[in-house]
């Protein structure tokens, strides 16, 4: 059936042009003899003022501006508005949009763009056509490290900006993402917190870089955050660098944190190990060059490449709202390039890039891989860690948006699966997982040897347990992201858990589980591996029955009459017809009746009449065995 455009009738008849608001009102009609009802739709240019946009729908210009104030766009009545936020308004007002050249993308397609477990694929996977498009793009550094040892500084030395004065107490608040040029390449830094409070933000940190730089003080030494870092960095696989830092102090031991650095795996390249670590000092900016090259030579050796020419995608750093330029957000670029304008599907939030801002707050129009950026324009705050694409325009977006909000409405809380001993189990069950990873505090580090010893012992057919993190003290926040991170549960041996750590948990579905005597700890650990083992099953024998009878019934079929010489006769078995001790015929129970009622199982002695699946050749003295399918243990 084709649309048809009606104009107004009487500027036909006086051969008068239709003005804008008269010719751009669609009815859907069949023919101008066959009467349907009336849909309202509007064909829109790619920008268009807020009087016309009124003219077009026929409505008060007063109520458009009350519906863009809405929306959060602030726009006077001669003000251009464009095409995405005129559709979107003029949806809500009850109007269908009629896109004539372009197609919305199917909702197998829409579902694709927006599930991180495909973007993240995206951003590694390449189809033949698009490897001559790759090219080498600047490596995330992730900077972790203790409180305290001279993180920020030592970043502030590498941008020659002073950024940690403006932070409160000398100690970073938030994430920050920051571009160095070097006469050997760019690289982007990721500046994250070190102190254990906000441990949950390096855990993010880690999850976007390429590279993790680990600042460790010279005269401080190996201390429980430094352990977390390195935790967090193995857990992302990503290569770690040592930065030695205040090698300038006279209290410095470099020998002795580098043999701190190898009884933790990190065996420094001059001790015939693979870990490089550059002796520096923020104060004195000593090493500071020989720092840089080194990461440009790890980065060189991992070969980073990414499409610009994709559609940009990848994840948010942090969102926030600001007094003055409203909701904002810091996107790490990973591939394809954004540029302003471009529509942005985040999550349950969308938008359209109103403006970009570089790390030195000055805007630009477009940024690669590895740029990070500060866009404006999204509806919403996005989460730190979700990750972003660019879809074809904002209602898509949009559309994108309310699915997902809906269907994490229907899904409730309960969505997202607990990482308990239970759930493991049946995650190994299907083949997901070989590995049972770990988070062990312990009250004294007396006990953490023997525990940590007697679980690496467990051997059950190849299947391990892994470590993720080992400390001494009550359960703390870190501990329950380290474990979120690592799809791990927790083992608190004669410790306590802090309250935010426990609502922590409950909220994430993180399983902690509290012992005091070290056996119960091996038995259950034990227990948890030998479920994560391919399940075995075998043919059971729970009863035969000897066929003295056999009817034929028509829409039935064959009903052996029998009488149960062994066990039991169970409904829900499968039964095997033996003949001359051969078996001739299997096939499950149909049906099993004591006179005219169904049963569940006959007992020994009793008579019975037993259907078994597709026999039709049952004969006076054969056997029926009944066989139930189990689990070998």
């Amino acid at each position: 059936m084709k649309r048809q455009t009606r104009t107004n009738r009487s500027n036909r008849g006086n051969g008068r042009p239709a003005s804008a608001g008269q010719a751009a009102d669609r009815e859907t009609v069949a023919s101008d003899n066959d009467q349907e009802p009336q849909v309202k739709e509007i064909e829109l240019p790619a920008s268009i003022t807020v009087r016309e946009l009124a003219d077009l729908m026929s409505r008060s210009p007063i109520d458009l501006i009350k519906e863009l104030m809405n929306a959060g766009v602030m726009a006077n009545i001669n003000q251009q508005i464009d095409y995405d936020t005129a559709a979107i308004i003029a949806e809500d007002m009850g109007y269908t949009v009629v896109e004539p050249t372009v197609e919305e993308p199917t909702v197998e397609e829409q579902e694709e763009l927006v599930t991180p477990v495909a973007a993240a694929k995206k951003q590694r996977e390449y189809a033949p056509e698009e490897l001559k498009y790759l090219k080498t793009r600047p490596p995330v550094v992730t900077i972790l490290g203790h409180v305290d040892h001279g993180k920020t500084s030592l970043l502030d030395v590498i941008r020659e900006a002073s950024v940690q004065t403006t932070e409160a107490g000398g100690i970073t608040q938030h994430i920050g993402a920051y571009q160095v040029d070097l006469e050997g390449g760019t690289i982007t830094f990721v500046d994250t917190p070190g102190h254990e409070a906000f441990a949950a933000m390096r855990a993010r940190g880690a999850s976007v870089t390429d590279i993790a730089v680990l600042v460790v003080a010279a005269d401080d030494g190996v201390q429980p955050q430094t352990r977390e870092a390195i935790d967090h960095a193995r857990s992302a696989q990503v290569p770690i660098i040592v930065a030695l830092n205040k090698m300038d102090l006279p209290s410095a031991n470099p020998d002795h944190v580098k043999q701190q650095l190898a009884d933790l795996g990190l065996v420094p390249e001059d001790w015939g190990g693979e870990t490089i670590v550059v002796p520096v000092s923020a104060r004195q900016r000593m090493n500071i060059d020989a720092l840089m090259e080194n990461i440009l030579l790890v980065a060189e050796i991992a070969d980073l490449k990414a499409n610009p020419r994709r559609s940009a995608e990848g994840t948010v750093i942090e969102g926030r709202m600001d007094r003055a330029r409203g909701s904002t957000a810091t996107l790490l670029v990973q591939e394809g390039t954004l540029e302003t304008g471009d529509a942005l599907s985040v999550g349950q939030v969308y938008g359209k890039v109103r403006a970009m801002f570089d790390y030195k707050n000055e805007p630009i129009t477009r940024a690669e891989p590895s740029t990070p950026v500060v866009v404006i324009g999204l509806r919403g705050i996005p989460g730190a860690g979700d990750t972003f694409r660019v879809v074809e325009n904002e209602r898509t977006a949009r559309n994108i948006a309310e699915r997902l909000a809906q269907e994490s409405q229907e899904q409730g809380p309960a969505s997202t699966p607990a990482m308990t001993l239970e759930e493991i189990y049946a995650q190994a069950q299907a083949g997901q997982v070989q590995t049972l990873n770990l988070v062990l505090k312990a009250d004294v580090q007396g006990s953490i040897e023997p525990i940590k010893s007697s679980l690496e012992q467990i051997e059950v057919e190849g299947l391990s347990v892994h470590f993720v993190h080992e400390g001494v003290g009550n359960v703390g926040e870190s501990d329950v992201n380290l474990a979120v991170a690592a799809g791990a549960i927790i083992i608190a041996f004669n410790v306590g858990i802090d309250p935010a750590a426990e609502r922590l948990a409950e909220n994430e579905g993180v399983s902690i589980r509290r012992y005091n005597i070290i056996y119960r700890v091996i038995e259950d650990v034990e227990k948890a591996l030998t479920g994560m083992l391919e399940p075995v099953f075998e043919d059971v024998l729970q009863g035969k029955a000897i066929v003295r009878q056999v009817f034929r019934i028509s829409r039935v079929g064959v009903i052996a009459g029998s009488q149960i010489i062994e066990g039991k006769g169970l409904r829900n078995a499968t039964g095997r017809i033996v003949r001359d001790g051969e078996v001739i015929h299997q096939g499950r129970i149909s049906s099993l009746k004591r006179f005219t009622e169904d049963v569940r199982e006959v007992n020994t002695g009793l008579e019975c009449g037993i259907g078994v699946d597709g026999a039709s050749d049952i004969q006076e003295d054969d056997i029926i065995e009944f066989y139930t399918r189990e689990q070998v243990r």
